[in-house]
């Protein structure tokens, strides 16, 4: 066991510490994949939310038991439903729709 090759740990707080993220960012061999970004218009972002909030809302209208409460499982089924139809929506329409609002027409 190599004992001397334990460093110390100064548990002092200096003014001078740095954050949680500028330690990640040192000690990550690509630098690249801290400052990268790929820009995604905000439907697509829409669209995947409404995705999956309505898988969320169909899978709890499937969890409630149809037969004591109805009223809640056609509801939470309904809602599920449209919303992962909006999300679809919102995800493809710039795809489809050129020159939406929202969608990126050129690269910085």
């Amino acid at each position: 066991m190599k004992i001397q090759q334990i460093s110390r740990y100064n548990f002092t707080s200096n003014a001078q510490t740095k954050s949680w993220l500028d330690r990640i960012h040192e000690n990550t061999k690509n630098k690249s994949d801290m400052t990268d970004a790929i820009v995604v218009p905000r439907t697509i972002f829409k669209g995947y939310l409404g995705i999956m909030a309505g898988t969320t809302l169909i899978t709890l209208g499937g969890l409630v038991n149809r037969a004591n409460y109805p009223k809640l499982f056609k509801g939470t089924m309904a809602a599920g439903l449209l919303t992962s139809l909006y999300g679809t929506w919102a995800f493809v329409r710039p795809f489809i729709i050129k020159d939406a609002k929202g969608v990126e027409k050129f690269k910085n």
